[in-house]
């Protein structure tokens, strides 16, 4: 497995900020930072797109990263999310990251502002010249409004210090394509299509069910490392319904929010203009969990 960020295989979680009073709640940070490390995560990825990126001041999105790599300790990887549209903006975050010891930087493509291929490999380049940490890039043309194409992907994995690619597009051609022309190391941005992307030779996922169940989604990857297809495949037919809905019922992170409320792991609502998810997707989340033995049926 020669991929070049091998060293960020595995499980990721991308982790929910908690908020209490409208504040970060630093206290239950720390403790899903320890939750992480105790079940076996390898990496948490503090303040991406469930982490809530947009809503958090320059100050808060500090804060976070800061208390995420303390509480780590060097007991877990952490990867930062500090991608920008703005390239001063994504240099100033990641060298923010590297200076409180994150281990590498998940940066998304720049959003809304819609630049070039060849403005998208400025960007990293500037970054990758200004800053000496690992970067794992984030395509998501779902919330950027302008997809990473392969070649661009593959060019801008020249880079010495990019090392991993978060496939969010949703294409298993565009993963295909990326894993043909380049050595990037591809982790799924999407729980329900991890197992086909490791299939065609990713190495893992950066999960948002994974806030709730890193356990289930560690054993579905150890499975498929260990060639135990057919294991793998329960445990992909396990979580699927669970990973529907916390992407589907509601733009994410709002259903992974309620569902961990519901678990009574509460870390608050979500920030406006996100809302909170509405009673019949309330509903529908509670018989998912209930289905998968997360909630009891009298609970």
């Amino acid at each position: 497995m020669g991929s070049k960020g091998e060293q960020f295989a595995g499980l990721t979680v991308a982790l929910v900020t908690p908020f209490a009073d409208g504040k970060i709640d630093e206290a239950a940070l720390r403790a899903l930072v320890d939750f992480h490390a105790e079940s076996g995560t390898d990496c948490v990825s503090p303040v991406g797109t469930t982490g809530e990126s947009p809503t958090l001041s320059h100050d808060e999105h500090e804060q976070v990263i800061r208390v995420v790599c303390e509480q780590a300790a060097g007991r877990i990887r952490v990867m930062a999310g500090t991608g920008s549209n703005s390239t001063s903006e994504a240099i100033r975050l990641t060298k923010f990251a590297q200076s409180v010891g994150a281990d590498a930087a998940l940066m998304v493509a720049p959003y809304y502002n819609k630049p070039t291929q060849d403005g998208f490999f400025e960007h990293y380049r500037a970054v990758s010249e200004a800053v000496d940490l690992p970067i794992v890039l984030y395509n998501i043309p779902g919330r950027t409004a302008k997809n990473m194409e392969p070649e661009t992907i593959a060019r801008i994995g020249e880079l010495d210090s990019v090392v991993a690619i978060k496939e969010s597009t949703g294409s298993m051609d565009q993963a295909s394509q990326v894993l043909a022309i380049s050595d990037l190391t591809v982790l799924s941005g999407d729980d329900s299509l991890t197992l086909p992307l490791l299939a065609i030779g990713g190495r893992g996922v950066v999960s948002v069910v994974g806030n709730i169940i890193p356990d289930d989604v560690k054993a579905m990857l150890v499975a498929f490392d260990n060639g135990e297809l057919a294991e793998a495949q329960q445990w992909h037919a396990r979580l699927f319904p669970l990973c529907r809905d916390l992407l589907g019922l509601a733009t994410n992170p709002i259903p992974i929010k309620a569902a961990m409320g519901l678990l009574g792991r509460d870390t608050g609502d979500v920030r406006l203009p996100m809302t909170p998810l509405a009673s019949g997707e309330l509903a529908e989340l509670k018989t998912t969990l209930t289905g998968y033995g997360l909630l009891s049926a009298t609970g």
